[in-house]
């Protein structure tokens, strides 16, 4: 019981036991040590630097041992203080305790020469080598760390801000990474105390030579060769006793700021790093089996480490193979046991908003390897959605489907199958959109996007297809125009509330008052997707998304009624919606409707719950589109493209009535017609 409470106790006073060894210290600068003492402290610091070295050698990051900076500047005050004690002693008495004298007489083994070269070199080692190329380490991942900080910084601000990491766990990133900064910052400073040690042991030893000689002569009456021995032998052991935990702790310092973090130890890295290329050993036993075939070399020598080198390859490569099988097993009997267990069908319940399924012959047009854009062409549709309707389209999923035909595609939105189309790669599709009756030399077929009379032909026909004055587009251009137009057609089915919220946020940025005070105050995000939902059926671009919030900003004080207010902001819209159907001249070619058909239709519209919609007889209903669709059809014959105009009452109950007949006719109100537009009446819809 006594061994952990004075443990405890030792834990609990450190602070006061490593203030006293500090004072310690330097007491020792100015209070004489006796020999056996000097033995003492001097085994201590050995001891010392022999335990630093074994800790960096088992640490897996620098931080883990982030006190050895400090660590440095002491131990290297405690053998500077010894190297003055021992001095005084070498200098006073001729004698400097058992340890010098034994570190001094075993190394010169009666050769003082051999013995200040030895140290000599031990200390140009350190100085030149090991500690000069630690401190450049240390000043390069300080520069290096410093410089990442930020970056560092803000990853981790964007993990919290993603919810990865919670606010604890953000605020300990942040204090490690500048604690380890400090740690690099401090060790290239501590680097140059060690430096420092060096050049004094140097002098030191010059300094004991030198002095011990002269005082041995002078004072002690010793004969020269006598006194040359004594002190040369007390002055090389007292550096190399010195020099040795220097060379510990400065081989120390360079193993941990070189140590990148990794989970094993330098031993564990060295064995799993060192043994992990089996081939490369077989290579170095076939060399040193050369070189022990050379009658000059040490034959046996080379040949037995070419063997012990092969006989470690042969073991790692057996070990390796047993590995694999052993893996092998196991990922086999980790798939059985998932064929066991229940499936997992939670993924099924997530739908793309928006995929292509194709056949297997078009693939290759995905292929940029094989001269495929279509992957990149399909990127550039999302662009062109954003600018012309004003949505963002996500990531549109490609994927081949065998149970299509080879040459079909399938546009799927949220997994049911919308339209289909067929293309043939290798091949050009050539239309007749003004009905020249040219004989082609090719497939008959349909133009998928817009239903017009179309041909495949092949490349050598190409040419003389084009010259003939028809259209004549890839397998690529007639996927992707279908597509855009898929898009276009179906954009309110891909504006869901995710969608509301985003481009809520990006008005948010430049105008924030307006968001605010329209969501929640007004409406909510469900009811905006409505209105918008409503512009966009009839492709009414709702890019100008601030328009339009003011717009519903000021109605909304009024009603919800989601009809109302999109009618309000078509009003708003109005430049927008004409400016694509002006025609030559700045003037709107318009069919209008007679005032008895705009009475007939005013008087039968009725509120529901689904919106306002016109409830009339189904002989009259069908009159109303026969006469309508005549007059555009006579209207299209003379080569314009019209747009049906009457009054903002009637405008959504007409266009209600005919937008399965006529979907890509549009209707507009008189209100929405700018003042400097110019309109002409090129037909009306009169009923009999």
């Amino acid at each position: 019981m006594a061994a952990p409470s004075t443990m405890s106790m030792l834990k609990q006073n450190t602070d006061l036991i490593v203030a006293a060894f500090i004072i310690g210290i330097i007491l020792m600068i100015i209070i004489p040590l006796s020999p056996l003492l000097l033995d003492v402290l001097l085994t201590i610091s050995i001891t010392v630097g022999l335990v630093i070295l074994l800790i960096t050698m088992f640490t897996t990051e620098p931080l883990q041992f982030s006190v050895f900076p400090t660590l440095l500047l002491i131990t290297t005050l405690y053998r500077l203080a010894l190297n003055i004690s021992s001095t005084r002693l070498i200098l006073s008495t001729g004698a400097a305790g058992n340890v010098i004298d034994a570190f001094g007489n075993f190394v010169t083994q009666g050769n003082y020469v051999v013995g200040l070269v030895v140290f000599i070199i031990i200390t140009v080692i350190q100085f030149m080598v090991i500690t000069s190329g630690a401190g450049r380490v240390s000043e390069v991942a300080a520069r290096f760390t410093l410089d990442a900080m930020p970056g560092k910084q803000m990853s981790i601000d964007a993990d919290f801000n993603s919810g990865l990491i919670t606010e604890g766990e953000a605020r300990e990133r942040r204090k490690r990474l500048q604690r380890e900064a400090d740690f690099f910052g401090s060790m290239d400073g501590a680097s140059k105390f060690v430096r420092g040690d060096a050049v004094a042991g140097i002098i030191i030893i010059l300094i004991n030579i030198i002095g011990g000689f002269i005082i041995g002569v002078v004072q002690q009456n010793m004969q020269f060769v006598q006194a040359l021995q004594t002190f040369t032998v007390l002055s090389i052991g007292d550096g190399l006793v010195s020099q040795l935990p220097a060379l510990l702790i400065s081989t120390a310092s360079g193993i941990l700021v070189t140590r990148s973090t990794s989970e094993n130890s330098l031993g564990g890295d060295l064995s799993q790093q060192f043994l992990n290329f089996p081939r490369v050993l077989y290579l170095a036993a076939a060399i040193l089996l050369i070189l022990g075939l050379i009658p000059a070399m040490p034959n046996i020598l080379f040949i037995m480490l070419s063997i012990g080198t092969a006989f470690a390859a042969y073991i790692i490569t057996k070990e390796d193979l047993k590995k694999l099988a052993s893996e092998q097993e196991a990922s086999a009997r980790q798939a059985q046991e998932q064929r066991r267990e229940p499936e997992n069908v939670l993924n099924y319940f997530q739908v793309d908003q928006l995929e292509i399924e194709i056949g297997y012959n078009l693939i290759t047009l995905t292929d940029e390897s094989r001269g495929g854009d279509l992957l990149q062409r399909v990127a550039a549709v999302r662009r062109q959605c954003v600018l012309e309707t004003g949505i963002y389209v996500r990531p549109i999923r490609i994927r081949d489907n065998l149970q299509l035909s080879s040459n079909s595609y399938v546009f799927k939105i949220k997994g049911n199958v919308i339209v289909e189309g067929e293309v043939m790669p290798g091949y050009f599709l050539a239309m007749d959109p003004v009905g020249m009756n040219v004989d082609v030399p090719g497939i008959s077929t349909i133009e998928p996007t817009f239903g017009l009379p179309a041909w495949w032909v092949s490349e050598n026909d190409r040419e003389q297809v084009e010259l003939s004055g028809l259209t004549v587009v890839d397998c690529s251009t007639v996927l992707i125009t279908h597509l855009t137009e898929f898009i276009k057609q179906n954009a309110h089915e891909l504006l869901g509330r995710q969608e509301i919220k985003e481009l809520l946020d990006v008005v948010r940025e430049s105008n924030t008052a307006l968001v605010d005070e329209l969501v929640p105050g007004y409406l909510s995000m469900g009811e905006i997707q409505k209105v918008l939902q409503n512009l966009l059926k009839e492709r009414v671009s709702i890019r100008d998304l601030t328009t339009i919030l003011e717009s519903l900003s000021e109605s909304a004080r009024f009603t919800k009624d989601p009809d109302f207010l999109s009618e309000n902001a078509r009003q708003a819209l109005g430049r927008t919606i004409c400016q694509p159907l002006e025609g030559p001249g700045h003037t709107l070619s318009v069919i209008t409707l007679h005032p008895k058909l705009e009475q007939i239709i005013s008087d039968s519209i009725q509120d529901t719950r689904m919106g306002t919609y016109p409830v009339l007889d189904p002989q009259m209903a069908a009159k109303i589109m026969e006469k309508t669709s005549e007059v555009v059809e006579r209207v299209m014959l003379k080569g314009i493209n019209p747009v049906i105009l009457c009054s903002a009452r009637v405008r959504l109950p007409f266009r209600r009535l005919t937008e399965r007949a006529l979907p890509n006719i549009s209707v507009l109100s008189i209100n929405e017609v700018p003042s400097n537009l110019g309109v002409e009446a090129v037909g009306t819809v009169i009923m009999d």
